[in-house]
């Protein structure tokens, strides 16, 4: 068996079962997905024809401040709205949705490292999975990593919940 094996999978953005079964397939045969910030369209094209090469999935994140790069670091990020930062991850992830299917590997979309200060960034990217959901019947990212190893653990999970 192949990671293309893995029922759904396809070139492109996988979510969902399909991710969660390439993530276990990949344990289970002991190899690593890896994942790269990307902060303009030319990394993420890097990446994507770096797996093509390889013919491996691969994880495209997004970082607050790389996503704000993303779209221009001249636009307002005002502090407590990070409005700059979503932009430019949900900008990021629908180029990534665009050209990924050309390059023909399995490809994750990820927010990499939300803290509690980020958290207006955070509920920017999962208003947009949303939106993209009802639309597409997926949401526009594969995964999100909420980050709160620097808070109290009551506060951690109180936040989770």
């Amino acid at each position: 068996m192949a990671f293309w094996d893995v029922p759904g999978c396809k070139a492109g953005v996988v979510t969902g079962d399909v991710a969660w079964g390439i993530m276990k397939y990949a344990k289970e045969n002991k190899f690593a997905i890896p994942a790269f910030n990307c902060t303009t369209s030319s990394t993420v094209n890097a990446v994507l024809e770096a797996g093509r090469e390889l013919n491996r999935p691969i994880i495209i994140q997004f970082s607050e401040g790389g996503s704000a790069f993303f779209s221009g670091k001249a636009l307002p990020n005002d502090k407590g709205v990070l409005q700059n930062s979503i932009l430019g991850a949900v900008a990021g992830a629908h180029y990534v949705r665009s050209v990924a299917p050309a390059y023909g590997i399995p490809v994750f979309v990820h927010s990499d490292h939300c803290a509690k200060k980020l958290l207006p960034w955070f509920d920017g990217m999962l208003a947009a999975d949303e939106a993209f959901f009802k639309a597409h019947g997926e949401p526009l990212f594969s995964s999100h990593m909420l980050d709160l190893s620097e808070e109290p653990d009551e506060e951690n999970i109180a936040i989770c919940k």
